[in-house]
């Protein structure tokens, strides 16, 4: 662990929905005047979800709105504003959505908006869609949840018959597995050298991100000298391809004709959302497109280009259609909440304290699905991915004193092989981009005081 860093502080703002806020501080000021007047603070109407993708039967299956309403300037504004609203649901792709009125409670010291959902429409054989209107009538404002409203629903979807695998008490250090180190940079300004940049707190942030194309070139994300470093295959050095990015955290997707894809993590403009920039080979920006929602955490490539997992919605959703730059409002049209893999079919995440389901989804409906429990905190998913009939998962593991992740391989029987590995995150990177599965290869970018690297780990495949 670097000096200065704790553990609790690196795990914070990890999470299966993870998302990059921005705090903002408030100076006391001493007025010169006494008849100086403050600036009027504007209205803040807000509403967050996190909506149950994957519930098991016999579960009670409750929608719940966490909800902020600030009436600005006014003089009640402690006490928040009246907030109502109501939720649309049906069978998955069948029928008209019926609506239902959100009753009001408080939760955890905040106003929740909330709907129980009968057992009969949970258990639908394709789960049920739904989506909310939520109004703050003094302000004359409405929000829709998720953003995309009745085209771009959330789907619930209830297992069937998963296979259940208890992880038990995790033992740290144990299960080891050495990889094979394909690529590494020192830290330094040199020609193959990896920028290092000072945290917002105490830490250091290197190379926030990496990807893999089908060909084994290696793409690794050098913010801080705003430039691409590839390894191309069996290559001992990197090759070097400046690119016009803001120099921030952020997270990059590759595809196999050389396009690049970086999500910046922050908005060139404070009332802009963030951009994807789309780079050729040679580094030339092709495009810049604005991403649909505030907070993008992910960027990854689908059979149809590239998708990024926005929020509030948690909704995986494409920024360009057929080769063309969507607009923000298309790409809230499009969005899923499962994630459509290069491999054709979707794969579905759902965490919820130290549970974590998986269910792989074709186009007929599910396939295959598990829940796994765990004795020891289960912190952020890093990958979630099928590997031939199997699925490989990457999570985090920790108490108050250590953390490293934990490889699972999945089968139709339950745990079929699994390693550990350090955390190895001296430096920050972007909070979900440290792993990466190419054919049957699992990639991990980490870092030392010496410097980043990235490992390969050979998964075998029955």
């Amino acid at each position: 662990m670097r000096p200065g860093t704790s553990l609790a502080r690196r795990l914070v703002t990890m999470t299966l929905g993870v998302a990059i806020g921005i705090i903002a501080g408030l100076a006391s000021i001493t007025l010169a005047a006494a008849d100086r007047v403050e600036p009027a603070q504007p209205a803040v109407f807000d509403a967050t979800h996190l909506p149950p993708l994957l519930t098991v039967s016999g579960e009670p299956v409750e929608l719940a709105y966490d909800v902020h309403c600030v009436p600005g300037d006014d003089a009640e504004a402690e006490a928040g504003c009246d907030v109502r609203g109501a939720v649309f649901v049906r069978s998955a792709g069948r029928g008209q959505y019926e609506r239902h009125e959100l009753e009001i409670r408080t939760a955890d010291g905040s106003r929740q908006l909330f709907a129980r959902v009968a057992d009969e429409l949970a258990g639908q054989p394709d789960g049920f869609e739904y989506y909310a209107v939520i109004e703050a009538p003094a302000l004359a404002q409405r929000l829709t949840v998720p953003a995309g409203g009745a085209d771009a629903p959330h789907v619930s979807r209830r297992l069937k018959r998963p296979v259940e695998v208890a992880l038990g008490r995790h033992v740290f250090g144990s299960h080891q597995r050495a990889g094979a180190r394909i690529a590494f940079a020192s830290w330094g300004d040199g020609a193959t050298q990896a920028g290092l940049e000072q945290g917002r707190e105490l830490g250091v942030t290197g190379p926030s991100a990496f990807d893999v194309d089908a060909a084994g070139t290696l793409t690794v994300l050098d913010q801080a000298h705003r430039r691409l470093l590839h390894w191309r295959k069996d290559a001992h050095a990197p090759t070097r391809t400046p690119i016009s990015v803001m120099g921030t955290i952020a997270d990059i997707a590759v595809g196999n004709d050389g396009t690049t894809y970086v999500l910046e993590s922050t908005a060139a403009e404070p009332a802009r959302n963030a951009l994807v920039k789309q780079f050729d080979d040679t580094g030339r920006e092709l495009e810049a497109i604005e991403t649909a929602e505030r907070t993008s955490s992910q960027i990854r490539m689908a059979p149809g280009g590239p998708l990024v997992l926005s929020h509030p919605s948690h909704h995986w959703t494409p920024v360009a259609l057929d080769g063309v730059p969507a607009s923000p409002e298309a790409q809230l049209r499009r969005g899923r909440v499962g994630r459509r893999l290069r491999s054709g079919g979707e794969i579905v995440v759902f965490r919820r304290a130290n549970e974590l389901r998986l269910a792989t989804i074709s186009d007929p409906g599910m396939s295959r699905s598990w829940r796994l429990t765990s004795t020891t905190q289960l912190g952020e998913v890093q990958l979630a991915e099928p590997l031939g009939e199997r699925v490989v998962v990457v999570a985090r593991m920790y108490d108050d004193d250590v953390d490293e992740f934990a490889v699972l391989v999945l089968d139709r029987m339950g745990l079929a092989d699994r390693f550990t590995l350090d955390a190895a995150d001296w430096a920050e990177t972007a909070p979900l981009s440290r792993f990466r599965l190419v054919g049957t290869s699992l990639y991990r970018l980490g870092s030392t005081t010496a410097g980043a690297f990235v490992d390969r780990f050979d998964l075998e495949v029955r």
